[in-house]
C-alpha cells in the first residue's frame, strides 16, 4: 500500500503543498499513519460523525466499512448528558446504524474510573440521565449527604441550591470530580456554559479544582481502548479538535486523524506544539483508509 501523507495547513485538493518531510513533536520524523495495521478505531463523534443532528458527508459509510471490515470501534463524546441509548437513537436518525455499546461517553469513562478507585462508595451527582444512569449501574449510591465524592456533569438546569451544597461537601472533603472541562457547548442560538465553565464557579468557591476524566484526559482514551480490548499502538483517533482529540490520542499512544469539518480550521494547526498524524477535510476522506489499513491476517495485540 502506498504511504499515506499527512496534509498540513496550506495543502489543496490537488495535493500537498511545497514542504520539507513531515516533522514530530520532538524534532524526529512524525509516525505515518500506515506504519502499523489498524485493528481499531476512535471516533469523537460531533464535527466528526454529525453536525447539529445530520450525518456528515461519509459518516454513514465510514460506520459501514468499520463493520464489513470487522473493525473494533466506539464514537465518543464529552458530552454526559445523554445515555447511549440516546445518543444511538439520535445518530439512527441521521442513518447510522450501530449498537449502544460502540458509544462511549465522558460519563461512562467517569463511572468506571471511580468505581476502579472506590467501588459502591456514596455520591452526590449533579448531571442528567446519562450521568447518573452510568454511576447508578456502576453501584454508586447517590445521595446529598456524607459523600466520598462530588461528581460534576452537564446539565441544562443548574441549579443554584444544587451548586451550593457542591460546595459545601467539597470544603467538608468530598473529592471534586468532573466529566468534561469543555467551557461552553453548542446550540442552535449559541454556546451555552458548560461543565467547565461551572466546575470553574464551584473552584473559585472552594479553592479545590476537580479531576476531569473526559478528553483532553488521556484516561478517556485508554478506558475506550480497555472497553473494546484494543492496544494503543494498532488504534487511531479521529477527532476535529486539536486541544482535546488529537491532544488524548496522542498522549494514550494512538495515531490521530484530524478532520476539519469541525471545530479546528487548517489554519489553527501550526499554533499548537503538537500534530495529528494526518488531516483530512472530512471522515468522508477516512472511509477508504479502513479498508487500506485492515491487517491482511487478522491478529489482535493483546489489550494495553
Amino acid at each position: 500500500m502506498a504511504p499515506v501523507l499527512v496534509r498540513e495547513a496550506g495543502d489543496t485538493a490537488d495535493g500537498p503543498a511545497s514542504r520539507g518531510p513531515a516533522v514530530g513533536q520532538n524534532g524526529g520524523m512524525a509516525t505515518a499513519i500506515d506504519e502499523l495495521p489498524v485493528h481499531s478505531w476512535l471516533t469523537d463523534m460531533d464535527g466528526v460523525l454529525v453536525h447539529e443532528q445530520a450525518a456528515l458527508p461519509g459518516a454513514v459509510e465510514f460506520i459501514e466499512a468499520l463493520q464489513t471490515h470487522g473493525r473494533r470501534f466506539l464514537v465518543l463524546t464529552n458530552n454526559s448528558i445523554f445515555t447511549p441509548r440516546d445518543l444511538r437513537a439520535r445518530l439512527s436518525r441521521s442513518g447510522m446504524d450501530l449498537p449502544e455499546e460502540s458509544i462511549w461517553t465522558s460519563a461512562l469513562a467517569t463511572a468506571r474510573f471511580l468505581a476502579e478507585q472506590a467501588p459502591g462508595a456514596a455520591a452526590y451527582v449533579i448531571g442528567e440521565a446519562g450521568l447518573t444512569s452510568a454511576m447508578h449501574d456502576e453501584g454508586f449510591i447517590l445521595a446529598d449527604a456524607d459523600v466520598e465524592f462530588v461528581v460534576l456533569g452537564e446539565t441544562r438546569t443548574y441549579s443554584f441550591e444544587a451548586l451550593t451544597r457542591a460546595i459545601r461537601l467539597i470544603k467538608g472533603g468530598a473529592k471534586f470530580i468532573a466529566t468534561n472541562p469543555d467551557v461552553t457547548g453548542p446550540s442552535a442560538e449559541g454556546p451555552l456554559p458548560a461543565t467547565g465553565a461551572v466546575a470553574a464557579m464551584i473552584t473559585a468557591a472552594t479553592g479545590i479544582s476537580p479531576y476531569y476524566i473526559g478528553k483532553p484526559n488521556p484516561l478517556m482514551m485508554r478506558t475506550a481502548l480497555n472497553r473494546i480490548g484494543a492496544h494503543s499502538e494498532t488504534s487511531v483517533m479521529i477527532g476535529d479538535r486539536m486541544d482535546t482529540d488529537v491532544k488524548s490520542g496522542l498522549e494514550a499512544g494512538m495515531r490521530s486523524i484530524l478532520v476539519l469539518s469541525g471545530s479546528t480550521g487548517a489554519e489553527d494547526i501550526s499554533t499548537y506544539p503538537f500534530r495529528p498524524t494526518l488531516v483530512r477535510d472530512g471522515i468522508a476522506d477516512v472511509v477508504p483508509m479502513v479498508g487500506e489499513l485492515t491487517p491482511e491476517i487478522p491478529v489482535e495485540l493483546g489489550e494495553d
